[in-house]
């Protein structure tokens, strides 16, 4: 289930399942329960069916032939439930995320035959892709590079599996489009970008009263965005440190990652979980996206951009901002050239002004979770309308 919406996943997940029943659709979802034990609003027009059970343990996925994230939710319990689900009648099915693609296969296999419900996926990245570029990246233990380059096939294999058989498959960006185009010729796609849900920052100036400060906000509980999070503090702290520049790194993180990051850096602090992200937005003069590892439309630019922060980031973890908003933010090529850039840019206060100005003005025309609700269930009409031809 996308509760707690603490992470971009479930946060995109959750916010397009309540735009697509917005859209005029009956919809439920199903899901597995949280282990935190939050329970879905009871004002969200979407009925909820909740499976018992948690996610099989990391070693018994290992030896699946499922990606392991797919084979972590594959449990006996949630393919029973897809089972007894297609005694119903759908119209359509969506198979949210990569970690449910299994669920097309059982679902197929139990529908009856005279039943051909629109079979969509929402795919929140072109995860072979990801899974690639976390191969080439890492430069950890020989063992878990081997463990991540297995991952890669077993991804690459059951993504195209996917796409072969849904009729329709969503897309964060345009690149992730013309991958899944490549991978499977012919195959439907529509681009739906995140909208935005939160809460809109009042400050509107940044000033020399504004401490030196960076900030960067995300969840570091998955291996790639650590492995991120190290390249980046193993070049950037020393820089920000000479000069005289505070990293600020906010979110849930491994307390044994946290410790091992803490023994080399002086200029980093870990401010852990925050219930408000807004307060530690206003004490920050720029954000930073330093994803070297990943595709996919980042969430926390959004953040950003309505918390009235600029941004710098690496141009390539850009993928799927509109042009406009790109252009509002400082992008560079490499790690060292943004710890560098940022370095240059932190006392320009009129430069940092009309960045976030621009991006805002920009932000508040384009994200629009409604839209994508509508956008989504034309296509899904498209695609049972080219089914029946």
């Amino acid at each position: 289930m996308p509760f707690p919406a603490d992470m971009g996943d479930r946060i995109y997940s959750g916010n397009l399942a309540k735009a697509l029943a917005h859209a005029g659709t009956d919809l439920t979802f199903v899901g597995l329960e949280s282990e935190s034990q939050q329970a879905p609003p009871t004002d969200w027009p979407l009925k909820w069916r909740t499976i018992a059970g948690h996610r099989r343990g990391a070693i018994r996925a290992l030896f699946s032939t499922m990606p392991s994230i797919a084979a972590s939710f594959a449990t006996a319990a949630y393919r029973r439930h897809v089972r007894l689900l297609m005694r119903e009648r759908w119209d359509f099915i969506v198979i949210d995320q990569l970690a449910l693609g299994w669920a097309i296969e059982v679902a197929q296999s139990a529908l009856a035959q005279d039943e051909h419900p629109v079979l969509v996926h929402v795919s929140h990245n072109h995860e072979s892709s990801l899974w690639e570029s976390f191969y080439r990246e890492f430069d950890g233990m020989m063992l878990k590079r081997l463990v991540i380059w297995q991952n890669y096939l077993k991804t690459r294999a059951f993504e195209r599996m996917i796409a072969l058989r849904a009729d329709l498959v969503s897309v964060i960006t345009e690149e992730d489009a013309a991958k899944f185009s490549r991978d499977v010729p012919g195959v439907r796609t529509v681009v739906l970008k995140p909208g935005y849900h939160g809460a809109i920052s009042s400050r509107e100036v940044i000033t020399a009263a504004t401490p030196r400060r960076v900030v960067l906000v995300g969840s570091f509980r998955w291996s790639a965005k650590q492995e991120n999070l190290r390249q980046f503090i193993r070049i950037a702290d020393p820089i920000f440190a000479r000069y005289g520049i505070e990293f600020v790194v906010v979110g849930s993180i491994p307390e044994n990652l946290a410790m091992e990051l803490k023994r080399t850096a002086s200029a980093t602090r870990f401010a852990g979980f925050v219930e408000e992200l807004q307060p530690v937005l206003d004490t920050a003069r720029i954000a930073v996206v330093p994803e070297a590892i990943g595709g996919g439309f980042k969430l926390k630019f959004l953040d950003y951009v309505f918390g009235r922060m600029p941004v710098a980031t690496l141009a390539r973890a850009t993928a799927g901002l509109p042009d406009e908003i790109r252009q509002a933010m400082f992008c560079a090529d490499t790690l060292a050239q943004l710890a560098l850039g940022i370095a240059e840019l932190i006392d320009d206060l009129a430069r940092l002004n009309a960045m976030q100005e621009r991006a805002f003005r920009c932000g508040t025309e384009l994200f629009r979770w409604s839209d994508r609700g509508d956008d989504l269930l034309k296509a899904i009409h498209g695609s049972a309308a080219r089914s029946q031809a």
